[in-house]
Order: C-alpha cells, then sequence, then structure tokens
C-alpha cells in the first residue's frame, strides 16, 4: 500500500477527511478499505444538502464481492458528492485519496477530532490489522 497522505485524518472504518479551506470536509474511503472490497462496481451517492448524522449511513460502496455501507465520521449537511463516480466507481480504487473521494459536508458542529486517527495512528491500526 502506498504511503497514507499527511493531510488527511482517519476513522477506525476506513474513512478518511480531509479539512478544506472553506470549513467543509472531504470525506472517502481508505485504500485499505478499497482493496479489501476488491473492483468497485456501484456507488450509492448521498443527496446534496442532505443532514447526516455523526455514524448514520451517508453511502453505499458494491463490488463484485460485497456491498460496504459508508458512515458519516461527522455530523453535517451534504455539500457536494462525487457525481464522477456514478460513471466510473473505480476512480475509489485508482486514486482512493484524491479522484476518488465521495462527499463534502459542511460541518454541523464543528470538527471533533478526539474520535479520528492521524496517519501515524491509522498506519498503526494498519499494522495491527496485518498481524
Amino acid at each position: 500500500m502506498s504511503e497514507l497522505p499527511g493531510d488527511l485524518l482517519f476513522t477506525k472504518d476506513h474513512e478518511w477527511l480531509r479539512r478544506e479551506a472553506d470549513g467543509s470536509v472531504t470525506i472517502g474511503i481508505t485504500e485499505h478499505a478499497a482493496t479489501a472490497l476488491g473492483d468497485l462496481v456501484y456507488v450509492e451517492l448521498p443527496e446534496v444538502d442532505q443532514d447526516v448524522d455523526a455514524g448514520g449511513e451517508m453511502a453505499v460502496v458494491e463490488s463484485v464481492k460485497a456491498a460496504s455501507d459508508v458512515y458519516a465520521p461527522i455530523a453535517g449537511s451534504v455539500a457536494a458528492v462525487n457525481d464522477e463516480l456514478s460513471d466510473d466507481p473505480e476512480k475509489i480504487n485508482a486514486d482512493p485519496y484524491g479522484d476518488g473521494w465521495i462527499v463534502r459536508m459542511a460541518l454541523t458542529d464543528g470538527l471533533d477530532e478526539s474520535e479520528l486517527m492521524t496517519p501515524d495512528a491509522y498506519q498503526q491500526l494498519l499494522d495491527e490489522l496485518d498481524d
């Protein structure tokens, strides 16, 4: 697996978050999650302006092996979705931390980093999973 980008925060459920300059947060699934799912064939995206609770389902990614819910690591309103995933869901496999982003959210209550992991902490989690 490639090195984790240093500007991201991670969840134990293998989602990543990137703080944007406008205060919004971009969210996707990690390379680990994309690899575990295999080649993605479908992504169900939320509606723009949909409110999502922290821990609530915000998207579904489906591969030839399985379908997996993607949960919102934060509470907020969906500001944008990556419509390109509708025609090319494999962007998540090819570039999970770039073109494979899933949603951009406007935060409801700010970003509580206490439940999130730094790249180093997430790498440690991955190393433990490999043991």
